[in-house]
């Protein structure tokens, strides 16, 4: 569990810089340096919550995008969908990109909780 609420903490972080720093003004942020942190930061929290619930790869690489994909599609087609296009907007349009557009951000930090909100419900499932 303290994997999700290390998960929710990168989100309401993601959310701050955004609020905070990136400067909103007519449906667009200013700043592309903090719409890149917010990205990243939000995205590393979708990881650590999945990494709560899919474990370690059997080989000790690093996990990959594919090997996301693989484990998710056996246990969740709709989560699987949801992390790719969270992928998308907050990997790469915000965090490589630096997408100013502010409803692009929120549509990912919307799926972005949506996922560890998901991931909360399979550990608490399994405990």
């Amino acid at each position: 569990m303290k994997d999700i609420i290390e998960a929710k903490r990168y989100l309401s972080n993601a959310k701050a810089i955004l609020s905070e720093k990136a400067q909103k003004e007519d449906g667009y942020y200013k700043d592309r340096k903090y719409v890149k942190m917010a990205g990243h930061t939000a995205y590393a929290g979708v990881l650590v919550a999945l990494d709560s619930i899919l474990g370690e790869k059997k080989k000790k690489t690093r996990k990959s995008l594919e090997w996301y994909q693989k484990e998710l599609a056996s246990l969740d087609k709709k989560i699987l969908s949801d992390f790719m296009a969270v992928y998308d907007i907050l990997h790469l349009s915000m965090s490589y990109d630096g997408i100013l557009r502010a409803s692009v951000s929120a549509d990912g930090l919307y799926l972005a909780e949506k996922i560890i909100n998901w991931a909360e419900q399979k550990t608490k499932a399994e405990a």
